[in-house]
């Protein structure tokens, strides 16, 4: 499936829908502002994520976005294209293999992997991107929504 949206639509895909393979994705930029932004909701305030000199000295040599910070991105894409809305999130494994910095876009996309109809599960590799570089892969676990159920 070829898009050349930034973002693509937001709505409901129902599972009598869902296809082996089906793609979605959405494009952010990482800001300065996002990472204040998620340290205020989460409380982590790591000073790796906000401040300058404590980060300079640190592996990462510069300051970094939180982890769940760019699996968030994952979440929205899940919460509000495929499946989308009415979904319920039953598991999500991550593995973190880069940082994320301010000013970075971040691709996040899931892939249909398995589809359990009779439980309405649909499996997803999840991934985020930078320049075409794997800094994130996982897999969820869904419940997704069914024309059944409205």
């Amino acid at each position: 499936m070829l898009d050349t949206s930034h973002n693509l639509p937001r709505g409901t895909i129902c599972i009598e829908d869902i296809e082996l393979g089906m793609t979605r994705h959405l494009t952010k930029t990482v800001s300065d502002r996002d990472i204040e932004l998620f340290a205020e909701v989460s409380t982590d305030r790591n000073p790796v994520h906000l401040d300058d000199d404590y980060a300079r000295e640190t592996i990462f040599e510069g300051r970094i976005a939180h982890g769940m910070l760019t699996a968030g991105l994952i979440s929205a894409v899940i919460g509000e294209q495929l499946p989308g809305h009415g979904t319920v999130y039953l598991g999500q494994t991550l593995k973190f293999m880069a940082p994320v910095r301010p000013g970075d876009q971040v691709r996040a996309e899931v892939e249909v992997t398995a589809i359990d109809h009779a439980k309405r599960r649909v499996t997803l590799e999840t991934r985020c991107l930078i320049d075409g570089k794997p800094v994130l892969n996982g897999e969820a676990v869904v419940l997704a929504p069914s024309r059944k159920f409205d």
